[in-house]
């Protein structure tokens, strides 16, 4: 074969290409990043010109606030730089800033940090009233962050765990993960799962009751809070009492409706959920393993499950056809799509309505839950 043919085989072969998890490979692009912070973005999906619904205006206000910080598009970031950028939370802050509310995390929810296990990133954040420091058998939610497995940490998502560890009375256990690209898929899983073992392990010299415990999570926390009850079940542990998974990522198809209405949302865009799997799989198969594609799970006898998702976010199709799986499958399932707000929501109750809300249901869920008897 001559060189000629050859390379013209190899065009053909590395010619555009959609993958399954929809990310665009052009001609001599790789499949998916290099394990490093600085390798760069992939190339960016075709523009769509397709609108957002409108935001609520206490929505719209944190949007225009994180706007005004002046972060770079996700998108078009290395990993590296991506972390640095201003999160949803900074703008919600902004806002409470403004309408004169203090943005200083309550002081009546004491914190420490303590690892599960040997990388720095292996840690857990322990959330628990200070009213209750001396107290024993509480009940116990391990809470999962978001980010897309690649950006945030603990320390971005602190509203939501404080906010259920004081009206729950509550420990909760806020899980760091090893990030990617530096550890791809399943480093993020297998994290979760084996802070759910320990949590299990050692709830108790915490003041906590390991047999009232449940899982939640945002985002891609919202994906680890529901693959790691399935975890959980598949391998005899105690399982979760409940499930409160928020706009979580659970179906790999990239024409779900909210994919094309919601593609231009703030502040997740399509567009970044093409680079987050960019950076996270190690190959475009990863994005059909039933712990990404919750859809195609087994999910038979799961907890039941409060899924919460977000109108103006690309994820809420997940959600949705999430719940509509776990139903099929003879679980119980209460899902709810917020109008007016978008992704990240859920942490911005003391200025968004929507988020009050959101949040008063996954309470209420969660309380009912840790009410019932306790499993022997």
């Amino acid at each position: 074969m001559t060189n000629r043919s050859s390379r013209t085989l190899m065009a053909l072969a590395t010619a555009t290409l959609i993958t399954t998890s929809g990310i665009a490979l052009t001609s001599g692009a790789i499949a998916q990043s290099a394990r490093s912070v600085d390798a760069p973005p992939p190339p960016p999906p075709a523009p769509t010109a397709t609108q957002p619904a409108k935001a609520a205006p206490d929505m719209q206000a944190v949007l225009d606030q994180l706007a005004a910080l002046g972060g770079k598009p996700i998108e078009t970031l290395t990993p590296a730089v991506a972390r640095m950028q201003p999160s949803a939370a900074d703008g919600a802050k902004q806002v409470m800033i403004k309408h004169g509310l203090s943005a200083t995390p309550d002081a009546t929810v004491t914190t420490h940090d303590v690892p599960y296990g040997s990388d720095a990133n292996q840690f857990a954040r322990i959330y628990k009233p200070a009213s209750l420091a001396n107290a024993k058998n509480l009940p116990v939610v391990v809470y999962y962050h978001g980010g897309g497995w690649v950006i945030a940490t603990v320390d971005t998502y602190d509203a939501a765990p404080r906010l259920l560890a004081k009206q729950l009375g509550a420990i909760v256990v806020s899980v760091e993960y090893r990030h990617a690209p530096e550890f791809k898929f399943p480093a993020q899983h297998d994290d979760a799962a084996a802070a759910y073992r320990w949590t299990l392990q050692n709830a108790a010299s915490w003041g906590g009751d390991p047999r009232k415990i449940a899982v939640a999570g945002e985002s891609a926390g919202g994906n680890l809070a529901v693959a790691t009850a399935i975890y959980a079940r598949d391998n005899r542990l105690t399982t979760p009492l409940h499930i409160v998974s928020v706009y979580p990522i659970a179906n790999s198809s990239m024409t779900l409706p909210s994919r094309m209405d919601s593609a231009n949302a703030k502040p997740l865009n399509g567009a970044m959920l093409k680079w987050f799997g960019y950076y996270y799989q190690t190959s475009p198969a990863d994005a059909q393993d039933p712990r990404l594609n919750l859809v195609k799970a087994n999910l038979r006898g799961l907890p039941p499950t409060t899924i919460i998702n977000a109108q103006i976010d690309p994820l809420r199709s997940d959600g949705e056809t999430l719940a509509a799986a776990m139903r099929a499958a003879g679980d119980k399932v209460e899902q709810r799509t917020f109008p007016g707000v978008t992704h990240e929501f859920f942490g911005m109750g003391m200025v968004v309505r929507g988020a009050q809300d959101a949040n008063t249901l996954a309470i209420a869920r969660l309380k009912a839950a840790f009410a019932a008897k306790p499993k022997r």
